[in-house]
This record gives structure tokens, C-alpha cells and sequence, in this order.
């Protein structure tokens, strides 16, 4: 009998590459680790090979993971996209998404015009803000869901991890910043995790710094890093060519990127078909 590949493993496999960890994985498709684990060994029969290297914190895809991931993202969105479609039309509702600025335009452009046209009677509002600010607003039922960054730990009881982040002190390659004496900082606005990481891990070290740039928007940031007027604290995906890692400054804290959504509309069915397809597609 020839091999086939199953859809649930495939997306079992997506989510564990996304995410980095089984437990994680586990948790945003309601298995057990063991559950999980159990999938990946039976795609791994199929494939012929190992698609992941692991470790007691994190696993890693292999070479051939790579190839099947690549090879196996048009599958999986073919296939929710036909499901979308047989039952797209009986679909109708409101939703207030909130997004933080760093990841508004990949959900934007990458996400939502596929959940738009899966299910065309969906009405979407998106809203952009901190963090902080975005979770104030869930839980106030102001938003019925949103994109958030929260340090590990401060996980919110209704949220899913989408995936784990550490992020890095980043200045202009041109140019060297120095790492003593007053450090320049363009800092994100209030109520940003990452701002509030940035100036405690400098003061608990003992170093002084200046604002040059206090900004919302992450792209001023990132032009005001890549010019070499100032360095910043951000994820590692999201750093350029014209940028590199200071060693010299604090370790920062591990972050959560995750999907939270209102007590309100946690039972409400396109809140739980776009958490799916923000689940699938997001990537830092």
C-alpha cells in the first residue's frame, strides 16, 4: 500500500516547527505532549527520515523537516481554503482584531486576506496598539480578540501561544554603538512590553542612557537603528542587513507572541476560525 500523508499530522507538524516546542504545540491543538510526539513519529515513517532535532527546551527542523515544510504549506492551505469555501457562505459576524504595530503589517497583508475570502461574510475591524494596551482592551470586551507580546510567565488563561520569542539589543552594522557610558535608545511607546524591558534591564545593570526616538510605529524604530542614531531591543526575525546584535548589554528576557481573545466571544465560531488561520500562518 502506498504512503499518504494525513492532514491532521501535517498541521500537528506546521504548529511544532511554528512554535519550537511540543508543549506548545500540544496546547494550541488541545493534545497531550504525547499526542503530539505520536503524530511526529508517524509523519517521520512517512517522510522516510527525522524532521526534527530536539533537545529538553527546543526542537529545530532537520533538512528534510525543511523540505516538507516548504513543500507541505500549499497543501495545508488548500485545504482548509476548499473546507472554507464549502462552508464559507453560512458564516456571518463581527470581529475587532487588535495587533500590535511590530506584527501588523505581516497579519494584514498575510493573514486576514485569506480569512477574508474563505469567509466573505465576516466583517473585520483592526485596530493597532502596544501590547499592554491590546490586552486591556480584551479583557474590557472593547476587542473580541488580539495579537499581544507578554513576557513568559504572564500568560492570560483565554490566550494560545502563536510562538516563543527572545529578543536582542540590535544596532546599525555601520556603525558602533557603544555599550558604556550614555547609550542612545529608540524606545517603543507606553505600554509596550519591550520598552519596559529595555530601560529596566539598563537600570538594574547600571548603565545611563537618552531617548532619541520614543515612537508607536516600529518601522521609525527601525530607520532610526539602521541610520546609527540609536540601538533597541527587538526580535530577532524581525532584524535587517543594516543591523547587528550588541553582545555587551543584558541577556533580555524570553517573550510569548499569542492570541488572546474576550471572555465574551470565546465560544463565538469566526473568532475560533481566524484564531485557526492566525495560528497557521504566523510567523515573526
Amino acid at each position: 500500500m502506498s504512503a499518504v500523508l494525513d492532514i491532521e499530522l501535517i498541521r500537528t507538524f506546521h504548529t511544532v516547527a511554528r512554535s519550537g516546542r511540543f508543549k506548545a504545540a500540544a496546547e494550541q491543538l488541545h493534545k497531550s505532549p504525547a499526542a503530539i510526539s505520536v503524530h511526529i513519529q508517524r509523519l517521520e515513517a512517512v517522510a522516510g527520515g527525522r524532521l526534527f532535532d530536539r533537545d529538553n527546551q527546543s526542537v529545530a527542523l532537520t533538512t528534510l523537516g525543511k523540505r516538507l515544510l516548504h513543500s507541505t504549506s500549499e497543501l495545508l492551505s488548500t485545504h482548509d481554503r476548499v473546507l472554507a469555501e464549502l462552508h464559507g457562505p453560512r458564516l456571518a459576524g463581527r470581529i475587532r482584531l487588535g495587533i500590535p504595530d511590530e506584527y501588523a503589517a505581516h497579519v494584514i497583508r498575510d493573514i486576514l486576506p485569506i480569512f477574508a475570502a474563505a469567509w466573505p461574510n465576516v466583517v473585520l475591524e483592526v485596530k493597532t496598539a502596544s501590547s499592554y494596551s491590546l490586552r486591556e482592551q480584551v479583557q474590557a470586551g472593547k476587542l473580541h480578540g488580539a495579537v499581544l507580546t507578554l513576557p513568559l510567565g504572564q500568560r492570560e488563561p483565554r490566550a494560545q501561544v502563536l510562538v516563543a520569542t527572545t529578543p536582542v539589543w540590535v544596532a546599525a552594522t555601520s556603525r558602533a554603538q557603544p555599550a558604556k557610558g550614555v547609550i542612545p535608545l529608540a524606545i517603543h511607546a507606553a505600554d509596550c512590553p519591550y520598552r519596559s524591558l529595555m530601560l529596566e534591564a539598563l537600570k538594574a545593570a547600571g548603565h545611563t542612557w537618552r531617548v532619541v526616538l520614543e515612537s508607536p510605529s516600529s518601522q521609525a524604530i527601525r530607520a532610526c537603528v539602521e541610520s546609527g542614531l540609536a540601538i533597541t531591543l527587538m526580535d530577532r526575525a524581525k532584524m535587517t542587513s543594516a543591523m547587528r546584535i550588541v553582545e555587551e548589554l543584558p541577556l533580555a528576557a524570553e517573550h510569548e507572541v499569542m492570541f488572546l481573545r474576550s471572555a465574551q466571544a470565546q465560544h463565538d465560531e469566526a473568532l475560533e476560525l481566524l484564531a485557526q488561520a492566525i495560528h497557521q500562518h504566523f510567523r515573526l
